[in-house]
């Protein structure tokens, strides 16, 4: 097990930034940069006697900061969609950007990803042979919309068993919307192989969110049975393209009662490398990447559908839907959320 640390660029205003890469005994190795937090890195054995990095993302600072895409981010205050770019909240309209059409995405445009992240842990080797690092970000009263100042931590723990483990944590100053996420993109055949779409994917959920313009959830609870989001099976994207030509972009309702429960495998078709997604969300936003165009690491070119976020998360558009699960925080009641990436090979 180990711990290395580089420079990795500068911000836009001049500040170094750095790349912390953790090993554990397995050799499993994960990076990841004080740079919005975000996940750079997750090299997992290929089933060969070497190792393959199935995480889609930039070799510095400049690729994050230059192309969008969130890759490897850690989302906030608010991921996904709310409609209008407002939102009421203790008697007061709140305003956000329109940055997507009429509505809100991501919380930007001041996304936490362009955004320098204090070291609030030390990465340090954990007794049973794996790692682990914090990071922390102090968003003002008011930042990017949102009452009350909210302390986030992000921790990725390295398990010695090929787990890789993200622990999110906000605490707040004032009642406000937290629903964190990582978008981290994933390609099981290697992040510079190309499409994704015959990777086999299931996912336990028996239910999902139907939206209508732009992306905004209609309110409406909805069976899969039937319908091209019944994922419960294993099968591949490739497979639903006949009626999703831009692949997936869907919330999908969990049934893990907000327990850290597995609720999706993904396995790369060309190599059997699998990961198991354990979370304590209460819904996943599962996206293909048909919006995806940007240069990789090593010079990679990524293209529509070349990698896959799996989202935990709260509804899209939650604060207008009362009977969605409502991503709520006050003083004293923090949120904390728990995601888990458990690889092997099949």
């Amino acid at each position: 097990m180990s711990v290395h640390i580089r420079n990795f660029g500068m911000t836009a205003d001049s500040k170094e930034v750095h790349l912390y890469t953790l090993e554990s005994v397995s050799g499993m190795r994960v990076s990841v940069t004080d740079l919005g937090g975000m996940l750079q890195e997750v090299s997992v054995p290929d089933g060969k006697g070497g190792f393959i990095d199935v995480a889609l993302g930039y070799d510095g600072a400049s690729g994050y900061l230059r192309f969008g895409g969130s890759l490897g981010a850690i989302i906030g205050r608010n991921a996904n969609r709310i409609a209008g770019a407002s939102f009421d909240l203790g008697g007061t309209t709140h305003r956000l950007a329109n940055n997507d059409g009429e509505n809100n995405i991501h919380s930007g445009p001041h996304v936490w990803r362009k955004r320098l992240w204090d070291v609030t842990e030390d990465p340090k080797d954990d007794p049973d042979g794996g790692a682990s690092i914090t990071f922390g970000l102090v968003s003002r009263d008011g930042d990017q919309g949102f009452p009350g100042a909210a302390d986030v931590r992000a921790t990725y723990i390295l398990h010695p068993d090929w787990r890789l483990e993200l622990a999110l944590e906000a605490q707040v100053t004032k009642t406000t919307i937290v629903n964190l996420t990582s978008h981290a993109y994933w390609n099981l055949n290697g992040h510079a192989s190309g499409s994704v779409l015959r990777h086999s994917f299931s996912l336990d959920a028996d239910a999902y969110t139907p939206v209508g313009k732009g992306l905004i959830p209609t309110g409406e609870i909805a069976p899969v049975e039937g319908t091209p989001y019944d994922l419960r099976e294993s099968t591949n994207f490739e497979n639903r393209l006949y009626a999703l030509p831009d692949g997936l972009d869907t919330n999908f309702v969990l049934k893990n009662d907000e327990r850290l429960e597995k609720v999706a495998t993904l396995v790369g078709d060309e190599t059997g490398v699998s990961m198991d997604l354990y979370t304590d969300a209460p819904g996943l936003q599962v996206y293909t990447g048909c919006g995806l165009k940007a240069r990789g690491k090593g010079g990679a070119h990524y293209k529509a559908f070349d990698g896959v976020a799996l989202e935990p998360q709260f509804f899209p558009d939650a604060i207008h839907h009362k009977n969605f699960p409502q991503p709520i925080y006050a003083p004293g009641h923090p949120f904390v959320s728990r995601m888990v990436f458990a690889f092997g090979l099949r």
